[in-house]
């Protein structure tokens, strides 16, 4: 199934990828720092959702309290959660 998020916090506004029985394919990120978006959206293709979020989840950027990576965690997990 199709997800997309709407990033807070971050230079990214939107986070779109595919989820298949938990596993998270096809990640693409509007906005933001384009190299290092990309390169995170290989580097997780295919994991489980609860694998993306135990490697993410809590990552910051900056003063910031959040970081496009750690929107990620949170949008593979709330998508897990609509999957049913």
């Amino acid at each position: 199934m199709h997800y997309t998020y709407r990033t807070s916090g971050t230079c990214s506004t939107k986070i779109d990828f595919e989820i298949n029985d938990g596993v998270i394919t096809d990640v693409a990120f509007t906005n933001g720092c384009n190299g290092n978006l990309k390169a995170i959206g290989k580097l997780v293709d295919g994991w489980k959702a609860e694998d993306i979020a135990e490697k993410l989840s809590g990552n910051t950027c900056g003063f910031r309290s959040t970081s496009c990576a750690d929107q990620l965690a949170q949008a593979v997990m709330e998508a897990k959660a609509a999957e049913g």
